[in-house]
Parts: C-alpha cells; structure tokens; sequence
C-alpha cells in the first residue's frame, strides 16, 4: 500500500492527525499533495455552512453556541476559521481556537484556523481543497466561518451549501449599503445579540428585505442571543430544512461545482507566476519612461 493510500484510509477513519497533517500538505503545497488531491474520496453530501457578516457580530461566539447543540446530538463537525493575516510571516492572527477552547480535546470537535493569506475574497486561497480534505472524513458538518472583510466575502457562497449571514441590532445603518453583496447571498439571516434595544424592530426590517430564492426557499430571519443559547435550535431547523431544499436544487450544486472548478483552473493557470519575481521586474520597469502596466501584463497573457 502506497503512502498516499495509507493516508486516505487514515482520513475515512477520522485520524485527526493525519488530518491535520494533510490539510498542512495540501495548504502549502508539500510534496504528495497532489497526489493526495488526486486520490481523494469525497463525501458530497456533507454540509458545508458558511457563516459570514461584518466584524463583530459574534460570528465565533454564535459557532460556540452551535457547536455545543451539535454535540449533544451526538453529531461530529470541522471547523474551519478563516483569520486575517499577518502581513509578515502570513499566518493566522486570531486562532479562533483559542475562542473555542472548550472544544479543543472533544473527539467530536476538529478545529483548524487558516490564513486568509491575502485572498480578496477574505478566504483561504487553498479552501476549496482543504474542504474536500474534510469531506472525506466522517464528519456530519463542516463550518466555515470566515474573517467578515465585507462585500468582497461573497465568494464563500460559492464554497457553502447554506451561507448564514450574521448581523446585529445596530446594523440596520449598513443594511442598503451591504445589500448588494453580502446581503445578496444569504440562505439565512442571523440577527445576534438579540436581546439588545431595537432587535425585533430590526429583524422585521430585515425580514422586508430577505427575498425568495431560487427552488422556492424563503430566507427566514432568526433572533439569537448566542452567548445564552437563544435562538440556537431554530438555527440548527433551518440550516436542516435549507440542507433538504438543496438537496432537491440540481442546479444549485451545478453551480457550486462549477464555481468550484472555475477557482481550481484559474489557481493552475496562475501557477507559475510569482508575486515577489513580478515586484521585481515592476521595480525595475516602473522608472523606465515608456513604462505601460498594460503592455507589461500581456506577456503572461
């Protein structure tokens, strides 16, 4: 049996350290892991939910709180955080683990913290691949949480099967500026801190503006308060009630797929290209008097 194989009965099996292990190969491209990629046997029809909104909405503290329910339903879930970068040495700076460290020694709990690394789209530029790592594990959720950049964070409703967009109270300010984008891909609304003034008159202002989409699915608006638990088990209804509706949509997970494949090729095409060699040549280019950006990018056309 080949080490790549080994590797993969490991990970059908639930070894979290060869887990880890292959989420390290294949996040910094180590030696095996496109052989890894390549051997890989993925449970599709494990959710992924991806939970985004603006930076201090309690995104982390609201999958505390969904971990704790999942749990005592005897049910195994992966976490991934997508934390922002340090701009030195692109690593994760929060380590969302820390946050959820009751968590951290519970055999059904895996938690993994990644760099956004610079994505524009305030993800993991490898967490298309990292998610099939998981989905081949015996998982019954993955969670996405991701860093809350704004409207470019769009991109994780071409990951996720159900993308949940967490708010509070005092966003009702941001709503129409946000409503082209991140407003536009929720499959739920979690209105959080849901004991705070103006929550109800908030969350009916929301529920104005949630929209029917496609395959007929009504985007409900939930209350929370995640830090007491509130609201938690009508989220856990939903999240299974969009999981059965798209399990119906064909053309949902067409998309997904596509969205998928498209990010994957365009990584490839981008493979041989360097951003520290392109500075350099820029560097020198630059100061030239017939410096054109636009004649200089059409040799790698």
């Amino acid at each position: 049996m080949s080490s790549t194989d080994k590797l993969i009965d490991k990970l059908h099996s639930g070894d979290y350290r060869t887990l880890a292990q292959s989420i390290t190969m294949v996040e910094n491209e180590l030696p095996g892991s496109e052989e890894l990629l390549l051997s890989l046997q993925t449970n599709n029809h494990v959710p992924v939910i991806g939970i985004t909104g603006p930076p201090g909405a309690g995104k982390s503290t609201l999958v505390n709180a969904l971990l704790k329910k999942l749990v005592k339903g005897d049910k195994k879930i992966a976490v991934l955080s997508v934390d922002p970068s340090s701009p030195f040495n692109y690593g994760a700076l929060l380590g969302d683990r820390i946050r959820m460290s009751e968590f951290y020694l519970n055999p059904n709990v895996y938690i993994r913290s990644l760099a956004s690394r610079g994505s524009l789209g305030g993800l993991n530029g490898k967490i298309i691949e990292v998610l099939d790592v998981l989905r081949s594990c015996p998982f019954d959720f993955i969670v996405v949480e991701t860093v809350g950049v704004g409207q470019s964070e769009v991109e994780i409703a071409g990951l996720a099967d159900t993308t949940i967009v967490v708010m509070v109270p005092e966003g009702g300010d941001e709503v129409q500026t946000m409503k082209a984008g991140v407003m536009e891909i929720a499959d739920i609304f979690v209105v959080n801190k849901g004991d705070r003034d103006n929550a109800d008159e908030f969350v009916k202002n929301l529920n104005y503006l949630a929209h029917s989409k496609a395959g007929g699915w009504e985007i409900p608006v939930i209350k929370c308060v995640a830090t007491a638990g509130l609201g938690i088990d009508e989220l856990i209804t939903q999240i299974s009630r969009h999981a059965h509706s798209m399990s119906q949509s064909v053309d949902k997970h067409a998309q997904l797929i596509t969205e998928k494949a498209f990010q994957l090729i365009q990584q490839k095409r981008m493979g041989d290209i360097s951003k520290n060699l392109l500075k350099h040549r820029l560097e020198e280019e630059k100061s030239k008097p017939s410096f054109n950006l636009y004649r200089f990018i059409k040799e790698f056309y």
